[in-house]
């Protein structure tokens, strides 16, 4: 999708443009979409937001779907290993590059700003080339290596820790999504269950890792239900998001009698009322999901992505753990035996558990969003 720059009548003659560069993941994507919803609330049109992101990411469904345009460009990323594909993403890239430098030439906008992906690459070349400020909004404790080479001509750079190893840093946190905001200043833990048919009495364990799950984690969760989750005391609800890559393939779970009520689903779009209805979530650690977490005040296990760029996740995690807010278990140790071991330690101590939802919320950051406005307010040209 592509269009003209924006009438200057509408929102006033002086109205800034915006252009939200990156995507290719869910992860790279959300924190941008929640900024463009903020410049909305700001009196910034949508028609003066666009996005430009790669065909191959969710973008072409999700930001339609949230009330923006987008600009797509072709191609892939380049593989951190030598092979024919390289060469061939190597053309989409410079074809990329040169659709991106026309994208920002054509619009001249007030400000680009960068979320990371090689998609917002060439957004970044073409800012430099005609002049346009950027800022830099990074998702994770270690920098991506496009934000990283970005950063070195950014105005700012947006980051979620003040550990994010960035130049020009502002900790702003990572944006969420309006619903977690919501969920956050209104806490129901008993209508987000009623919401999700789970039961009221007991506590809920939530187990989720992306769109297409984790092997890991499911396997430790059905190797639990055979008999290692009898450890935990009383009754407890396991409302499991398998994901897209098990799920056809998922084991027939063992009747665990009326000590685990196992919750199965391929997927949960309802995350937000999942995060609050829970005691405890276990997951990965990617930047949005620890984000989200911190804002909601859920305590957590996180399993970190082991092939994560730069082990990312490791970093997000232990920002967690540092402040009490979470416990890590690297992937290669969490197996059934372990998953039952720390839940049941968890869900037993139930003032544990509290002190680590109010930890958890003192690492987060619900103004996330108005933080990254405010830096492209205060660049933008």
């Amino acid at each position: 999708m592509s269009a003209e720059a924006p009438d200057a009548q509408e929102g006033g003659p002086e109205a800034p443009t915006y252009l939200v560069a990156g995507g290719g993941t869910a992860g790279h994507l959300l924190p941008g979409i929640s900024v463009a919803d903020e410049l909305v609330a700001r009196g910034v049109p949508r028609g003066h937001i666009t996005f430009v992101g790669s065909e191959r990411g969710p973008e072409s469904e999700i930001v339609p779907a949230a009330g923006f345009e987008v600009e797509l460009l072709p191609g892939r990323g380049i593989q951190r290993r030598i092979s024919l594909q390289n060469l061939v993403s190597m053309f989409d890239l410079m074809r990329a590059m040169v659709a991106g430098i026309g994208i920002v030439r054509r619009r001249r906008p007030s400000a680009v700003l960068v979320l990371g992906g090689y998609a917002s690459l060439a957004c970044a070349v073409g800012a430099v080339i005609w002049r346009v400020p950027i800022i830099v909004a990074d998702q994770n404790a270690r920098a991506g290596a496009v934000n990283r080479l970005a950063s070195r001509f950014a105005k700012a750079c947006a980051v979620p820790f003040a550990s994010t190893d960035l130049p020009r840093a502002t900790v702003t946190g990572n944006p969420v999504r309006p619903e977690f905001l919501e969920r956050a200043a209104e806490r129901d833990p008993a209508g987000a269950r009623r919401t999700l048919g789970l039961p009221n009495d007991g506590p809920v364990v939530a187990v989720f890792a992306g769109s297409l799950g984790a092997r890991r984690i499911n396997n430790a969760v059905w190797g639990a239900l055979g008999g290692s989750l009898e450890l935990c005391d009383g009754h407890v609800t396991v409302h499991h998001v398998i994901g897209a890559r098990d799920w056809e393939s998922r084991p027939e779970v063992p009747d665990t009698g009326p000590a685990v009520d196992y919750r199965p689903v391929r997927y949960e779009d309802r995350m937000a009322e999942l995060m609050d209805a829970a005691d405890l979530v276990v997951c990965r650690a990617g930047g949005t999901t620890v984000a989200e977490l911190a804002v909601m005040g859920t305590p957590s296990i996180l399993v970190p992505l082991p092939i994560a760029t730069r082990d990312h996740q490791s970093a997000n995690a232990a920002e967690l753990v540092s402040v009490g807010a979470a416990v890590a278990v690297p992937d290669d140790q969490m197996d059934p035996m372990r998953f039952a071991a720390e839940v049941s330690a968890l869900l037993s101590d139930r003032s544990r558990l509290e002190a680590m939802g109010e930890a958890a919320l003192g690492a987060g950051h619900p103004r996330a969003a108005a933080a990254v406005v405010d830096l492209l307010e205060r660049h933008g040209r």
